[in-house]
């Protein structure tokens, strides 16, 4: 009878409860056989409802644990010794059906980590010695073949060998759109083919693959406690018993057991017991489903405090890559030049020259054609030769190497370089044809992150890099940064963090989760952006974006706000409704069953306040702007 579920148990003992009510206070009421039946009956509905209740409370004695289970369990036992039996089996009827309302609402603030279970691959189709099988994920090895058709999950981490196809990366990345990947270019396990196909050669297999590990991180970070649920646990540690006494004083002192036991039931500190783990939970799922791992209540928590942060200006801020920003010609047309340019840096593997060629392409189209003659000029650039002419393109010291007088444009050339700059020069013969500006491209969506997070009330936002100042400052002052630390070490930016943290108090680092380890170990709260399958990243940080959309962390943030007001909210509405019922308890206008029904509808409405999380950011529609170069 007792291996019942909880919905069983809910319909068995709610149907006793209705026919006791309908014998005893309706029909019956004057026939003192059948108010014996009724009485009878309700007895048997406590016991049902009752069990498990009484029976968690007895387990929790045993190890020093005075829990809600207990004190309902004093207040049924007592009400069956002075007669009350309807208050005993509506308390414990009330109290069972909360926990079943209670276990379905808290499956729905899990529904998040399941749709992310949901997405976990079935099967791999692999290649082997010319044969296509079908074997499990957990059976597929380092090197092997893996095929994926349109539809299917992909079942490790992998870089694209063969094929084409849009992939749909929402599960790592968070991301809605699906991308493209082409041969050479890695895909993730977890992810879906929309449309081609691919074959995979596996990296990483298991539960190694970034898939599992989010996976795992979130399973882990559900568990980790806020500081907030920690002090709650330790004062419901002592409100516990501090009401089984204070109802014992009462009982004494008024003698009327009623009452003692009715303090019982409306002191139970449930809804404020589940105020901030349910919030966390529901926040943590929401960010995982969107592509941010928060590595625990407690971090989630101190994301909402940070009033400053530091970002890492390379791959973080900036794209990482050069790109022409200005072009500036004397003697011939732009496109023409940026074609001539781009001939002559055919043969450099420069990123300066990648950066022009790029250009080049995007405006004139495929560059196919070759220098007659080319040739490095290392530290100053390179010469070649193009329709018989002979060009020069690179810095001062190769103009003045080849005695070309450049002086004209000397401030041009200090104006672009103040700004942060590259200038790159192309001569031929005697004179300057015109300059390229080159810069590291700021991140599309860097300009509104900074606004938001300072809508988002974080006081201070500065830059630490390696770069020298005045490119740092052109970064600062294109982003609207306070403030920048330029010309720094890997150890100078930790002295910098700690210099911030003395100010500002708790400190956000954000970087690109590689070169930026030390930092993002020693802040007080490391954020990795674009870690989708970087080791050192999703180990080290204690937020991980991972997509290279920087604009994400501006999500976390007023995600992690959200959650703290959410608590906040949860924390209020518990203490005032146990204080009302505890006055209404004195001036005796609450009785038990009311209580108990006050009390389960109090811990439902904090579950179904905490779980409005999971729709956060639903409606952030943000379109990602254009990308600009710094100056």
């Amino acid at each position: 009878m007792f291996k019942l579920s909880k919905k069983q148990i809910v319909w068995i003992t709610g149907i006793l409860a209705l026919i006791a009510l309908i014998l005893n206070k309706v029909v019956y009421r004057d026939l003192e056989a059948y108010a014996t039946v009724s009485i009878g009956i309700m007895i048997l509905g406590t016991i049902i409802a009752g069990y498990n209740i009484f029976k968690t409370a007895f387990v929790g004695l045993r190890y020093g644990v005075i829990g809600i289970d207990l004190l309902v369990s004093i207040a049924a036992i007592g009400a069956v010794i002075i007669g009350e039996y309807w208050e005993a089996q509506a308390v414990t009827f009330l109290f069972t059906f909360g926990d079943y309302l209670e276990s379905l609402t808290l499956e729905k603030t899990r529904d998040s980590i399941r749709s992310l279970m949901d997405l976990a691959p079935d099967i791999a189709r692999i290649r082997r010695n010319g044969e296509e099988l079908e074997i499990s994920p957990d059976e597929v090895i380092y090197g092997d073949l893996v095929i994926i058709k349109p539809g299917e999950k992909i079942a490790v981490d992998g870089d694209v060998i063969e094929g084409s196809a849009y992939v749909n990366q929402a599960a790592i990345t968070g991301e809605s759109m699906p991308v493209s990947r082409d041969p050479g270019e890695e895909v993730f396990s977890g992810t879906i083919v929309e449309s081609g196909y691919l074959v995979v050669k596996a990296e990483k297999v298991g539960e190694d693959t970034t898939f599992a590990r989010i996976l795992h991180m979130v399973e882990e970070a559900q568990d980790k406690k806020a500081s907030s649920q920690k002090f709650l646990e330790k004062f419901a540690a002592w409100y516990t018993p501090a009401i089984i006494l204070l109802s014992i004083v009462v009982g004494l002192i008024s003698r009327d057991i009623r009452l003692a036991l009715t303090l019982l039931v409306v002191s139970c500190p449930g809804a404020l017991v589940i105020s901030t783990p349910i919030s966390y939970v529901a926040a943590i799922g929401n960010g995982a489903k969107n592509g941010v791992l928060v590595k625990g209540g407690e971090i989630m928590e101190k994301l909402g405090r940070v009033k400053a942060i530091a970002f890492d200006k390379t791959g973080t801020l900036t794209e990482g890559k050069p790109g022409v920003s200005r072009v500036k010609t004397f003697d011939m047309d732009e496109n023409e030049f940026l074609r001539i340019a781009a001939i002559g840096e055919s043969y450099s593997e420069h990123p300066l020259g990648s950066a022009i060629i790029r250009e080049a392409e995007e405006r004139v189209g495929k560059i196919t054609e070759t220098p007659a003659e080319a040739h490095m000029l290392i530290g100053h650039g390179l010469a070649f030769t193009y329709e018989g002419i002979e060009y020069f393109i690179g810095n001062r010291k190769l103009l003045d190497d080849q005695n070309i007088d450049y002086s004209s444009h000397e401030e041009y050339l200090n104006a672009e370089e103040e700004l942060g700059q590259t200038a790159v020069i192309m001569a031929s013969e005697d004179k300057v044809n015109g300059i390229i500006s080159i810069a590291d491209t700021i991140r599309p969506e860097a300009n509104q992150l900074v606004a938001d997070l300072h809508a988002q009330n974080v006081k201070h936002i500065v830059m630490l890099t390696g770069d020298n100042r005045r490119a740092a400052q052109a970064v600062a002052d294109e982003l609207g940064l306070d403030g920048h630390y330029s010309e720094l070490l890997p150890e100078d930016k930790v002295s910098a963090l700690t210099e911030l943290s003395a100010e500002y108090g708790e400190v956000a680092m954000v970087g690109d989760g590689i070169n930026d380890a030390p930092a993002l170990a020693s802040a007080d709260l490391g954020i990795a952006i674009g870690a989708a399958g970087a080791d050192v990243a999703m180990e080290t940080a204690d937020v991980v974006l991972m997509s290279n959309d920087i604009g994400r962390l501006s999500y976390a943030m007023g995600l992690s706000r959200a959650t703290a007001n959410n608590v906040k909210q949860n924390v209020i509405f518990a203490i005032i409704v146990v204080l009302v019922l505890l006055l209404g308890v004195l001036v005796q206008s609450v009785n038990m069953s009311l209580g108990m029904l006050v009390h389960e509808g109090s811990v439902l409405l904090v579950i179904l306040n905490a779980m409005r999380l999971l729709n956060y950011g639903r409606k952030d529609k943000r379109q990602k702007p254009e990308a600009v170069k710094v100056g």
